[in-house]
């Protein structure tokens, strides 16, 4: 765990509590951005199409190109064009295939060049096309992303354009007051990253909390399904889940406990004032029979093993959905009203105390009429806390909250949390497992929520999993290449819709 003054609960692999660069006057173009925006002095930016003073059709022959050379380091691919006059010309980066295309218009190729093999990181070839009417392209043939600059030199009269394997850039849009939109394009020797990052000041009239796919546990849903329902200004995916929708891990809303882990793990709080607050949970739950026996509770709205003692509410679902074997107790107001063996009907307000192998021996004595009391606590702060979600932390507590390599380890998609120390929430996704993002290790993600200014800051469900969303659009790509369906998000929200 980092020191406080840094990040001090650095990165958690989340459960659920509560719950991611002069332009000369010759004519540029882009194709499909996958590199930094915004042109800078000498550089040719993906994603825009700046004007040309001249014509895109000049005469043929009015240059011609003599000599192509290049070059490497790790900083840089170079290619150099000797010509005999600079041609009007575009530089463009495409995403399919995957390459960098410069067009020279008039322009003659005297060389002796049609193709190059590179043995390169970061370029594979290139090789030289005549369109025909003076129309000359070049194509490179890229293995990971690279960022166009270009540079035209005179005496001898040359183009060169250095694909920049090291480069670092970012936009950043106001969509709400209070709201800001950060896109981050960087590239590393290890492989460009992709990051989106929304900045919320709570101050502004916001908060978050969880969404629940189709407002219970049970089941699956996807993050723009959940972000049409709640009307959120921006939701980004949530916490560890099962199949069957299952959360793992803590997770409390308006107040009300809906699941609890197995073992303690790092949480993210809501309080009432809408501070935001991380630090490891302890879950207890104490049944008090009319005998005064008390028993440990083995959890809240999760499936029922053969020996356990389980607290169903009606976040769960319709009913309990559990298997024979066991004994079932309708409880409101702190009484028993009805009993039944299995998958009971969950009323609204009202509890349902499960229990199966020995616990159900331990309860059999009770009946219709039967006082019982139910207590969970969370601790005395946490007990406070509007809403709540519960995961890992990233160092130690990857081990001791018992988490694998296939989540601790390892290069990913990776979906974050974390708090600013002016009181800023920041909601960040990271693009994985493609060409043009490779994603993060938990280490490299951690230090990642630091240089944005993290204090606090936690780490939630990843790989195909991670996505965000800003009002309808879906602004990263999933590594599944569509949206997956999940158990829970995590929504920006107005404060004043904090309660149900």
């Amino acid at each position: 765990m980092l020191a406080r003054q840094s990040l001090r609960h650095a990165i958690s692999i989340l459960l659920i509590s509560l719950f991611l660069i002069g332009m000369n006057s010759l004519g540029f173009a882009a194709v499909a951005p996958v590199a930094p925006t915004a042109p800078e002095v000498g550089t040719v930016r993906p994603g825009t199409v700046p004007t040309s003073p001249t014509s895109p059709t000049p005469p043929a022959s009015s240059a011609t190109l003599e000599q192509i050379r290049v070059s490497s380091d790790d900083n840089a691919f170079r290619l150099v064009f000797d010509m005999s006059a600079i041609p009007v010309y575009t530089v463009s980066v495409v995403d399919s295939p995957f390459q960098v295309e410069i067009e020279f218009y008039g322009t003659i190729n005297h060389s002796s060049t049609s193709q190059l093999s590179f043995n390169d990181q970061f370029v594979d070839k290139m090789r030289l096309v005549d369109l025909g009417g003076g129309r000359l392209k070049a194509i490179v043939s890229l293995k990971l992303p690279v960022y166009p600059k270009v540079q035209v030199m005179s005496a001898p009269t040359r183009l060169v354009v250095d694909l920049q394997k090291s480069y670092d850039y970012k936009t950043e849009n106001v969509i709400a007051p209070g709201i800001k939109y950060i896109e981050m394009v960087r590239g590393r020797s290890e492989g460009p990253i992709k990051a989106f990052i929304l900045d919320v000041d709570l101050k502004s009239g916001y908060t978050i909390r969880p969404v629940l796919s189709n407002d219970v546990v049970a089941g699956l849903e996807t993050v723009s399904d959940m972000a049409a329902r709640t009307n959120a200004i921006a939701m980004i995916n949530g916490p560890f889940f099962s199949r069957n929708g299952e959360i793992i891990g803590l997770l409390k809303m308006d107040g009300v406990i809906i699941n609890t882990p197995d073992i303690a793990r790092t949480a993210l709080g809501v309080l009432p004032n809408n501070r935001i607050i991380m630090d490891m949970v302890f879950y207890e739950g104490i049944v008090e029979l009319p005998s005064g026996v008390r028993l440990n509770l083995d959890g809240v709205d999760r499936g029922r093993g053969e020996s356990n003692l389980i607290l169903y509410n009606e976040y769960n679902a319709y009913w309990t959905m559990t298997q024979p074997g066991g004994m079932e107790y309708i409880i409101r107001n702190g009484q028993v009203v009805s009993t039944n063996e299995y998958n009971t009907v969950i009323p609204a307000g009202a509890q349902i105390l499960s229990a199966s192998g020995r616990s159900a021996w331990l309860v059999q004595d009770l009946k219709v009429g039967s006082r019982v009391k139910i207590t969970q606590t969370l601790g005395p702060l946490w007990d406070t806390t509007v809403h709540a979600i519960k995961d890992n932390q990233l160092f130690l507590a990857t081990l001791t909250e018992e988490f694998g390599s296939d989540v601790a380890g390892g290069r990913a998609p990776r979906t974050a949390v974390g708090v600013t120390k002016e009181g800023h929430i920041l909601l960040v996704v990271v693009d994985g497992r493609r060409r043009t993002s490779v994603g993060f290790s938990l280490l490299e993600l951690a230090q990642f929520m630091q240089e944005l200014g993290s204090v606090d800051a936690m780490n939630f469900d990843g790989g195909g999993s991670s996505e965000m969303m800003i009002g309808d659009q879906i602004v990263n790509r999933p590594s599944d290449g569509r949206e997956r369906p999940m158990a829970a998000a995590i929504a920006v929200v107005r404060q004043q819709r904090l309660a149900k």
